[in-house]
């Protein structure tokens, strides 16, 4: 027996409830940005992946609140960059933080004691204590469906990652232990990791 849902009988939270439980796990990207009295803003999402990797260019989808476009997609809008962070696990607890919806003029980061050092090509600090960031300038803004979630994609213009990190030209996934989103307030690791052998033998 399976349930049978129709999207065209759902209201919109039980549409975010359906697909946030079916597309898991999710990575989350822990983007960092300016607002224009110059404090860093910080905030998790969870829908994002990358989109073309010639030229690198990386995707993220970011709702509205209560009809108005988030602080997130605002200040991308408004300077044309911004800093996607790998949060590893142990973040967790300050992932979560960082999402609560603070006033657009309160920095997560400084809310939150977070430590940012200068990106090199983008005018956004980068967190500190960040396994990977990735400095991005805004190349496209698209806008889907009736909420009016805007798709942001920005090109990778510079890549930071941890020494310990970067092998023979791979990132060490099970080093890197990236933190991920499941439904409602839940994350999770991406726990154990397994290999296919040329041969077709897991390994």
């Amino acid at each position: 027996m399976t349930v049978q849902l129709d999207p065209a009988t759902l209201d919109a939270a039980a549409c975010y409830r359906l697909m946030t439980g079916v597309v898991v796990p999710r990575p989350i990207a822990w983007v960092s940005t300016l607002h224009e009295d110059g404090r860093v803003n910080l905030a998790p999402f969870s829908c994002y992946t990358f989109v073309s990797y010639e030229p690198i260019l990386v995707g993220i989808s970011i709702g509205r609140r209560a009809g108005a476009p988030k602080d997130t997609a605002a200040n991308i809008q408004r300077e044309r960059e911004f800093v996607l962070q790998v949060a590893h696990e142990s973040e967790a607890a300050l992932v979560h933080a960082s999402a609560e919806p603070f006033p657009p003029t309160v920095s997560e980061v400084e809310q939150l004691g977070l430590r940012t050092e200068p990106s090199r090509l983008v005018r956004t600090p980068r967190l500190s204590t960040a396994p990977v960031a990735l400095e991005c300038a805004l190349e496209q803004v698209m806008t889907f469906g009736n909420a009016g979630s805007q798709f942001v994609v920005g090109r990778v213009v510079l890549a930071h990652v941890r020494d310990e990190l970067y092998r023979d030209g791979k990132i060490e996934t099970d080093q890197l232990r990236p933190l991920a989103r499941i439904a409602g307030p839940s994350y999770a690791t991406i726990g154990r990791l397994f290999r296919f052998r040329p041969n077709g033998q897991r390994g």
